[in-house]
């Protein structure tokens, strides 16, 4: 009796692994099937547009104004299933800053090689924050994934030695399916604070579109929190990565 009561066990164990292999299989294969094709037209018109920035037959304000509107257009559960974002989530969060998390687009049809733009996901705890920074030569959009953020968004008016002339342009708590983008010429420094836990943000970058502007900077580090001066501008000190995430982070 004990013999058969193990062996209808692992016969029903065996069942329960197999049914969820197959569960998966489906799942997957359904996504393949109903949601892939879309996802590949998106990012597909993305790289359309990356490339006529690239071109220079769209300015960065242009191509800001067109990712805002593909991304919302994008299906966004469909996006997260696509980048994963179960499987980012699973990833510890850092104590300071944010966790920032790659994914493929080797199987998307339509798309070069080498698509002319940067990707990642970002994540942060509550209260931790993709802390404040600005670039030179680059433009970039976000979407909220998951959580939310309170999100602020400068214009970099003027370079000193050791500071910048910056202003103010959007305060305002960001959702799933909201958007921003940053480009030299409009909203071109941010900073996003975690306003929940788990809140995840999806990223893509184009630097260097345009050679007029020299090579791209990577992140230049601010203070926002700077002295308030005429025009309604802010005197943002310079400040090192380190010293950034210090304060900020």
């Amino acid at each position: 009796m004990d013999a058969t009561r193990r062996e209808f066990g692992s016969q029903f164990l065996g069942a329960l692994v197999a049914y969820g292999f197959v569960e998966t299989c489906w799942r997957r294969d359904l996504f393949a099937q109903e949601v892939r094709p879309t996802i590949d037209a998106w990012f597909k018109e993305l790289g359309e547009m990356t490339a006529d920035l690239r071109g220079r037959r769209l300015t960065d304000v242009q191509f800001q104004e067109r990712m805002e509107a593909l991304y919302r257009r994008v299906d966004l559960p469909a996006l997260c299933r696509f980048v994963k974002l179960d499987e980012v989530e699973r990833r510890k969060l850092p104590d300071n800053g944010a966790l920032s998390a790659g994914f493929d687009l080797g199987g998307v049809g339509g798309l070069p090689a080498a698509p002319g733009f940067g990707k990642q996901i970002f994540g942060c705890g509550r209260g931790r924050s993709i802390v404040p920074h600005g670039h030179a030569n680059m433009c970039t959009g976000f979407i909220v994934l998951k959580g939310r953020w309170a999100g602020k968004h400068y214009d970099r008016v003027e370079t000193a030695a050791d500071h910048y002339l910056i202003r103010p342009t959007i305060d305002k708590e960001f959702g799933p399916g909201e958007v921003s983008t940053i480009s030299d010429h409009k909203d071109n420094v941010h900073w996003f604070r975690a306003a929940t836990d788990g809140a995840y943000i999806f990223n893509v970058h184009v630097d260097g579109y345009d050679p007029r502007l020299g090579a791209g900077s990577g992140r230049l580090y601010l203070d926002p929190a700077g002295e308030r001066v005429a025009g309604g501008l802010i005197k943002a000190a310079k400040m090192s990565s380190a010293d950034c995430h210090r304060k900020y982070g």
